[in-house]
C-alpha cells in the first residue's frame, strides 16, 4: 500500500514540475525568448500542452475572466499541493497505523 502512495506522490510531483515548466515556456513565447517555429520548441510546447490543457479546461470555465492573465495554472498547483498535504499528513500515519 505504502509504495501505491509513493507512485501517487511521485505522480503529483511530475504534474508539478510539468505545470511549472508550461508556465515558464508560455512567458518565453510572450516575449518572444524562444521561437515558436523552432519545431524541438514546438514538440515541447505541443506536449506541454497536452499534459496540462485537460487540467486547466475546467478552472477555466469556473475562474472569471482577468484579461491576459490565466490563473488556473496556480489553482492547479494549489491543489496539487493541497493532494500532497492530505496524503503525509492523513493518509501515510494511517496506513502505518493499520501496518499495510
Amino acid at each position: 500500500m505504502l509504495a501505491v502512495i509513493q507512485v501517487v506522490l511521485l505522480i503529483l510531483n511530475i504534474l508539478w514540475w510539468i505545470i511549472i515548466a508550461s508556465a515558464i515556456l508560455s512567458w518565453l513565447f510572450a516575449f518572444n525568448i524562444v521561437n515558436p517555429r523552432n519545431q524541438f520548441v514546438s514538440t515541447i510546447g505541443d506536449f506541454l500542452y497536452r499534459m496540462t490543457e485537460p487540467l486547466y479546461r475546467p478552472i477555466r470555465r469556473v475562474l472569471p475572466n482577468f484579461g491576459g492573465l490565466d490563473l488556473s495554472p496556480l489553482v492547479v498547483l494549489l491543489i496539487i499541493f493541497f493532494l500532497q498535504q492530505i496524503i503525509y499528513i492523513y493518509v501515510v500515519p494511517a496506513v502505518y497505523r493499520a501496518g499495510i
